[in-house]
C-alpha cells in the first residue's frame, strides 16, 4: 500500500500531537519495511522528520494547518500522490486525496470545555469534528476515555473507534546520573523535592486551584517551591494574578523553554508531579514522570486514571482545594507511600510502548 502521514503540524508547534506523530513515524519505520510511506511536511519547514528508511520519503505541501480552506486545498495537493491511506494525526482529514482516511482523535476538550479554547480553535474543531468522524474509515483514540466520549457524545459506532494508547518519549526512560540532574538544578537554582507542574499554561490545566492548594500547604510547613513548566497558551493571566494575590511570587516560579532532557532531570529531582487538569486526552507528563521515579497526583478526569493506573493517587473533583492539599501533603511527607507510588508508577509506565502503538496503527492501515 501507499500510506501518507500528515506531518505539517510540527512546523507550527512541537506540542503533544506533534510529538506523537514523530514517535509514531520512527516506530512505523522499525515495524514496516513493505508498505510505501510518504511523509508530508510543510514546504517551509527546514527540518526533516521522515525516517531514514528506503520505503519512507518526504514530500512538501503548501496548505497550512487549520486554514479555512484546508479541507479542499490539502486534498487537491494530495491527489497526485494516489494514496491508499492517509493518516491525519491532528483530527481533521481533507475532503479528498486518498482512498481511505484514518484519523486520530486526542480529546473532545472543545466540546466539554468550550470556554477554555480560543474562538479560532473552537470554530475549527466544532465545525468539522462530526464530519471528520463520518468520512474517516476508522478512528484511533488516545485513550479509553476519549473512545467513550466519541461514542457517547458524537454517536460514532463503537466498531469504528479503536483505543491506541500513546507512549512517552524514550528519553524519559533513560537513566541519568546524579551529576546531570544536579547540573540542571544548579542552572535553574532549584533544590530537590520541589512540587512540579508540567503543561501549557491555559485554563484547562486548572493551575489556579493548584496555587490555592500550595498556599495552604505552606501554612502547614511545606516549604518546597512550586515550579510551573510549560509555555504560555491562552487566557493565562489569571495564573500570574493568583500568584501575586496569594503572595507566592518568591515561592512559585514559571520555567519555559525547558528541553526534554532537562525536564527528565526535573522529574528525577521533584518531590511530586501534580496534574490538576479538568480534562486530559492522554496526559503525557504523568507518564513521563512515572518513568523517572517521580510520584504523581492527578485529577480523576479524562484519561488520567488510565495513565496512573488503579494504584495512582487521584483527586475526584479538580476544584477541591482541600483534597489537593491532603493528597499532596501525604505524598510529600509519607516516605512509605512515596516508595510505593514510585514502584507502582514505574510498573505502570512500562505498559505504554511506541512499538505497540505503531503495531496497532499499522493494523488499522491494513484492515480498514
Amino acid at each position: 500500500m501507499h500510506i501518507g502521514i500528515d506531518t505539517r503540524l510540527p512546523y507550527y508547534q512541537m506540542g503533544g500531537i506533534s510529538q506523537y506523530t514523530l514517535h509514531l513515524l520512527t516506530a512505523l519505520a522499525r515495524l514496516d519495511a513493505e508498505n510505501q510511506y510518504t511523509v508530508f511536511h510543510m514546504g517551509k519547514d527546514g527540518r526533516c522528520y521522515t525516517p531514514f528508511a528506503p520505503n519512507f520519503r518526504r514530500r512538501d505541501l503548501f496548505t497550512p494547518c487549520h486554514h479555512r480552506l484546508e479541507k479542499w486545498a490539502l486534498g487537491a495537493e494530495l491527489l497526485p500522490h494516489r494514496l491508499d491511506v492517509l493518516h491525519s494525526p491532528d483530527f481533521i482529514p481533507p475532503a479528498l486525496g486518498a482512498k481511505r482516511f484514518i484519523i486520530t482523535v486526542h480529546d473532545l476538550n472543545f466540546i466539554y470545555f468550550p470556554q477554555f479554547l480560543t474562538s479560532a480553535s473552537l470554530h475549527y474543531y466544532n465545525d468539522q469534528i462530526r464530519w471528520a468522524c463520518d468520512v474517516a474509515a476508522h478512528i484511533a483514540a488516545d485513550s479509553h476515555a476519549t473512545r467513550h466520549d466519541l461514542i457517547e457524545r458524537l454517536n460514532v459506532p463503537a466498531n469504528k473507534v479503536t483505543t491506541i494508547h500513546l507512549a512517552a518519549n524514550p528519553l524519559y526512560a533513560q537513566a541519568y546520573t546524579d551529576e546531570a540532574v544536579a547540573a540542571t538544578l544548579a542552572k535553574h537554582n532549584l533544590p530537590r523535592g520541589f512540587i512540579l507542574f508540567v503543561g501549557t499554561l491555559e485554563p484547562r490545566k486548572n493551575a489556579p486551584t493548584l496555587l490555592h492548594a500550595y498556599a495552604r500547604l505552606r501554612t502547614m510547613g511545606v516549604d518546597a517551591p512550586l515550579i510551573l513548566v510549560g509555555g504560555k497558551g491562552w487566557i493565562y493571566d489569571e495564573i500570574f494574578a493568583t500568584i501575586a494575590a496569594l503572595g507566592l511570587s518568591a515561592h512559585a516560579r514559571h520555567l519555559s523553554g525547558v528541553f526534554d532532557e532537562e525536564l527528565a532531570h526535573l522529574y528525577h529531582a521533584a518531590g511530586v508531579l501534580v496534574t490538576p487538569s479538568f480534562y486530559e486526552g492522554f496526559g503525557l507528563p504523568a507518564l513521563e514522570a512515572q518513568h523517572c521515579g517521580c510520584p504523581v497526583v492527578v485529577s480523576r478526569r479524562g484519561s488520567l486514571p488510565e495513565i496512573v493506573g488503579p494504584d495512582g493517587v487521584m483527586v475526584d473533583e479538580p476544584e477541591d482545594v482541600a483534597a489537593w492539599v491532603d493528597a499532596l501533603y501525604r505524598v510529600l511527607t509519607d516516605s512509605q507511600l512515596r516508595a510505593q507510588m514510585i514502584a507502582n508508577g514505574y510498573a505502570q509506565a512500562q505498559r505504554f510502548d511506541w512499538g505497540q502503538t505503531a503495531l496497532q496503527t499499522w493494523q488499522l492501515y491494513q484492515e480498514t
